[in-house]
């Protein structure tokens, strides 16, 4: 396996600590993106150096997708538990050991850490250097006593919680996703600010885990989906006992140990909710700080590096990947979308470009709520006539027997039926969004999806129900009624 050229033994033994590299690739950042960057490039043969200052495998697998999944995973175990009787079983309130349940965070995360490990990229010929970067000028990085020129560079150092600027609030402990996976203490009455995905997932999870939960949002919760697919969650999780406040204002921040103080304005006037923990889940920034990224001729702004459809920066040399560039979509799967787009073009030369109507996101709440491409009100906007598809889960037979009957299927089609989005809220939306995923991804249209058998009984046959849809449509129109009567009559 190559390695990077060295210009100093003793900074080789070091894993590069040390002297100045000559490398092909100089990624910042190992994140899931720059992992995959890494990854595909040495296998390739590229010499291949991977700067981080901090985990292997970022905040996905530290403190976001990974620990939140296994909460939620957690959380409804407890829920099942409680709400066992509708299957004919008893039901029980859980007991719910907070040390036990931390320890089952860390033991998933423990469970993946391998894959990402600097041992499992230095066997793979990466060199991996555990250290801060900074561009020194335009071709040059460094990183502890290290000096890396190459010949291109990809940033992908993510994002970090973005925390409002709430009278109060630096002077309360208060949590964010890089230190709720931590607490080892049980949640009494958990206060969230911010109403969108991550703030509503961990809301629920924790509900679910026996703490009373209340969620402040500015606006409209999970205001960024559609409407019609996110007031089915937020009805669900108001029936399961969570308070959430669309419209407030958080006015200032007080309490004292073991007790948090919001102050909210509401229209009636200001009132003051009071909780034992105080989570704060607003939106993220992007990691571009002693970066130096001046000295390298790379332009960025308080949203991100800014890059061009190809994730080319201001210095050609450049590539910047995922959360770092900004962009409302700030997922695991849009970084791994992103090294593949580096991949092609830094090795292969090739026009690839990122193509956001291709990116597919999941709310993991219960029910869950997935979408892809073009809203309803968006595809009117741009296409103008269009047609919506609909199919509910409670005409679904797996549906019943997993007593998982609320929600549906919306799928937006142009007037010729090719598929501009997907939407669908209700058990394992996630997995179903994935046939519509491919289909935008293939330009199909609504017709190639009344193709494929799905096997029964599986919540997989909502998908083609709703795609069956286009018949019904098309047997209302009186031009195919005549047909089909004329063919009748010809025997």
């Amino acid at each position: 396996m190559q390695r990077s050229n060295v210009e100093s033994e003793e900074g080789a033994r070091a894993l590069g600590h040390g002297g100045t590299i000559n490398t092909d690739i100089c990624i910042i950042g190992a994140g899931s993106g720059g992992l995959s960057v890494a990854a595909s490039t040495v296998l390739l043969g590229m010499k291949v150096v991977l700067i981080e200052k901090h985990l292997m495998g970022g905040d996905c697998l530290n403190t976001g997708c990974v620990p939140s999944k296994a909460l939620i995973a957690a959380a409804r175990r407890a829920h099942d538990m409680r709400t066992a009787d509708k299957f004919g079983i008893r039901a029980v309130e859980p007991k719910v050991d907070a040390a036990a349940l931390n320890d089952h965070l860390k033991s998933v995360i423990a469970g993946i850490a391998r894959n990402d490990s600097v041992e499992r990229f230095t066997g793979m010929g990466v060199q991996v250097i555990q250290a801060p970067a900074r561009f020194r000028d335009k071709h040059t990085v460094e990183a502890g006593d290290t000096l890396i020129k190459a010949w291109r560079f990809v940033i992908a150092t993510g994002s970090s919680p973005a925390v409002p600027p709430i009278p109060g609030l630096d002077k309360v402990p208060y949590l964010t996703n890089e230190t709720l996976f931590d607490l080892r203490e049980p949640v009494g009455h958990l206060v969230v600010v911010g109403g969108g995905s991550v703030g509503m997932e961990l809301a629920q999870a924790y509900l679910r885990l026996g703490a009373k939960v209340t969620v402040l949002e500015g606006m409209k919760a999970l205001g960024r989906d559609d409407p019609e697919l996110s007031d089915v969650v937020l009805k669900h999780v108001r029936a399961e006992g969570m308070v959430v406040r669309e419209g407030v204002r958080v006015e200032r921040v007080g309490g004292w140990p073991g007790v948090v103080q919001v102050t909210i304005s509401t229209p009636d006037g200001p009132e003051t909710i009071e909780g034992t923990h105080l989570l704060v889940a607003t939106g993220r920034k992007p990691n571009v700080e002693d970066l130096n990224l001046e000295a390298a001729g790379i332009k960025f702004d308080h949203r991100g590096i800014m890059v061009s459809p190809g994730l080319v920066t201001s210095n050609r040399k450049v590539f910047a990947i995922g959360d770092v560039i900004g962009g409302g979509q700030r997922f695991t799967h849009v970084a791994n979308h992103h090294a593949g787009i580096v991949f092609r073009r830094a090795l292969f030369r090739l026009p690839a470009k990122v193509k956001s109507e291709l990116i597919p996101w999941v709310t993991f709440t219960d029910p869950e709520l997935a979408q892809i491409g073009l809203s309803e009100d968006q595809a009117r906007q741009q296409h103008g006539i269009i047609q919506v598809f609909r199919w509910p889960y409670h005409e679904n037979d797996r549906a019943h027997t997993e007593r998982a009957t609320e929600g549906f299927i919306k799928v937006v089609t142009d007037k010729k039926g090719r598929i501009l989005g997907a939407g669908i809220v209700g058990r394992e939306a996630g997995e179903l969004i994935q046939i519509w995923s491919l289909a935008i991804s293939q330009g199909l249209k609504i017709t190639d999806l009344t193709n494929w058998i799905a096997p029964y009984p599986t919540l997989g046959e909502i998908s083609k129900r709703a795609a069956m849809g286009t018949y019904a449509l098309s047997a209302g129109k009186p031009l195919v009624r005549k047909a089909v009567g004329l063919l009748r009559k010809l025997g």
